[in-house]
């Protein structure tokens, strides 16, 4: 019992001394964390929340909008079908973000902070809500 807690503790602590040497020192880089509900009341409450965002920060609740604050960003969105709601919000420089909306009734939240990060949100299909929140470093 005693030798086999030992071989998996020695084989984690090597697991995490590789794991840890492998990882690139002050490398540029993005994390990005997304949400898109399946359940339709979900995804309503979603996209009334990007709505009321949206007029907090001196937007439309509808069509599409972008914020931007920093130099060298890029946002484009791209809607086909009715009441449709894409918001780009990028805080820092160097964000490209790109928004597709194909269907009705969709809502899509992007939010890039940092630096330099691109991220996009497609939705095909109607009464979709989606929200992705990225990090750049």
């Amino acid at each position: 019992m005693i030798t086999r807690f030992t071989r998996i503790v020695a084989a984690g602590l090597v697991a995490a001394t590789l794991g840890l040497s492998a990882a690139p020192a002050l490398a540029g880089g993005q994390i990005a964390i997304g949400f898109s509900p399946s359940d339709p009341d979900q995804a309503e409450a979603l996209g009334m929340g990007l709505r009321l965002f949206s007029l907090v920060q001196g937007l439309s609740a509808s069509g599409a909008n972008a914020y931007q604050n920093g130099s060298g960003n890029a946002a484009g969105i791209a809607q086909n079908g009715a009441n449709n709601h894409g918001l780009i919000f990028q805080e820092g420089n160097g964000h490209h973000g790109t928004i597709g909306q194909n269907g009705n009734n969709n809502s899509c939240g992007l939010f890039q902070f940092g630096a330099a990060t691109d991220a996009q949100c497609l939705q095909n299909g109607d009464n979709q809500a989606g929200i992705t929140t990225v990090f750049g470093f």
